[in-house]
């Protein structure tokens, strides 16, 4: 990697906004005692040119990147990533992140990443990880003119989270000037995965392989024990055997067609994330159940009518069930679900066919919120795509201008302006505007 001058002077020039590359000493920034200085990196070639880089590695474990473009508005973009991933963080993961939301360094934004201190299940963990970063950021330059918290996915679960545990200071002064949430889980943990948990109960009603009966057998709701050996790959063999996924149609059985059309109209699963969606009901949830809640079952179904399939009678009647636990909802509740709260005005946008986090999160966050009395923070915009971890730039970028604008004029933005900003900035990226203003999902 080489070596990129530091920049202690951003300190004393971030705090009025003045852009960071007019700081022009060389001295090492001074971080908080407890966590190490982020160290000057290569930033990736995805970047603008003249953007610097720095990389480290938080004092609780996790890894980060930051970047500064030449050109810096004075707003430093803290970023918290979906998943859970539950592999082993490495130093570079935080880059895809970078490249997927590079679009806010392009517009003048500096940007920070975590990977978090572990992988697995943990909200308030994240949430926690991911305001250290912004700490290391502000005692490593300076505290910007303005903080934002972005949160993607899960993330946007731990975004606003973060943004309730730590909107203030011990001294009552603002940390989060702004939060953005695109295609966020934010209907709250212990309403969210249910239908992960439904889509376990029926798929094994029909398929009867996962577990298969030669295997030791547990609860659905458990996702796997502890000691299984089990990959994604062999479970996408299994439900490959049981409903002819991922091959082409005319190779498909009669009885794996009915399980497919079955299974997808009871669940609401769409067939390209049949696999994905039995992954995540499989490996997070044996990592949240056995090492996050020690056991003891979040979910319920022991009134649940299933409908939609070409027998419900036989359906329900044969189903596994399952009753949650009081302390183990209540567990996953602490951790994850969310009060309402806001403290920072609130933008989102998420498309209405997402297949991964349906839209009806943003319908539950609403709704939360609205209970709350905090409806005039929220902004929510929807867009007619059917996509999950990317959509089109351009939106994103209405989406963070429409932020700063809402902060320097304190005027609340609409969809229709947020969509006319997305048109300005289109010719600038790739993608377009699809944005549907008068769209309202419900929380079904």
């Amino acid at each position: 990697m080489r070596s990129i001058p530091m920049l202690a002077a951003a300190a004393a020039l971030t705090l009025i906004g003045a852009p960071f590359a007019a700081a022009a000493q060389t001295t090492q920034p001074v971080a908080a005692p407890s966590d190490p200085s982020p160290d000057p990196a290569a930033c990736p070639d995805f970047l603008p040119q003249e953007t610097r880089c720095w990389s480290g590695r938080a004092a609780k474990g996790g890894f980060y990147w930051i970047a500064v473009p030449k050109d810096w508005n004075g707003t430093l973009v803290v970023h918290a990533h979906g998943g859970p991933r539950t592999a082993t963080p490495e130093a570079n993961d935080p880059l895809e992140d970078l490249e997927r939301f590079s679009m806010t360094v392009k517009e003048g934004f500096a940007w920070a990443g975590s990977t978090y201190r572990r992988g697995g299940y943990g909200v308030r963990m994240a949430a926690e990880d991911t305001d250290d970063l912004r700490q290391i950021f502000w005692d490593a330059f300076g505290r910007p003119r303005r903080t934002l918290l972005h949160g993607q996915s899960w993330g946007g679960n731990v975004a606003a989270k973060t943004a309730e545990l730590y909107a203030r200071d011990a001294e009552g002064q603002v940390v989060w000037d702004g939060v953005v949430l695109t295609s966020g889980v934010i209907g709250g943990a212990t309403r969210t995965y249910r239908f992960r948990a439904d889509l376990r109960a029926v798929y094994q009603f029909y398929c009867n392989n996962h577990p298969a009966p030669d295997e030791t057998q547990y609860p659905v709701w458990q996702g796997l024990p502890l000691d299984s050996d089990l990959k994604r790959a062999e479970l996408a063999e299994r439900v490959q055997a049981c409903t002819g996924v991922g091959l082409p149609e005319d190779r498909r059985t009669a009885e794996q067609k009915r399980n497919l059309a079955d299974i997808l109209a009871v669940t609401g699963v769409d067939e390209e994330h049949l696999v994905a969606h039995l992954a995540w009901a499989t490996f997070l949830f044996q990592d949240m159940v056995q090492k996050r809640l020690d056991g003891l079952n979040p979910f319920d179904n022991s009134r649940t009518v299933y409908q939609g399939s070409h027998d419900d009678a036989a359906l329900n009647a044969g189903v596994q069930r399952f009753t949650a636990d009081p302390m183990g909802v209540a567990r996953l509740a602490y951790d994850a679900d969310l009060s309402g709260l806001i403290a920072a005005p609130t933008l989102t946008i998420h498309g209405k066919a997402d297949p991964t986090a349906f839209v009806s999160n943003e319908a539950l966050y609403r709704d939360t919120v609205a209970a709350a009395g905090r409806s005039d923070l929220l902004v929510q915009t929807f867009t007619d795509e059917a996509e999950h971890s990317r959509l089109s730039p351009p939106e994103y970028v209405g989406l963070f201008q429409a932020m700063m604008r809402w902060l320097d004029t304190g005027e609340k933005p609409t969809p229709d302006s947020i969509a006319a900003l997305c048109q300005a900035a289109a010719p600038r990226y790739e993608g377009g505007c699809h944005f549907d203003t008068d769209f309202r999902p419900t929380a079904d």
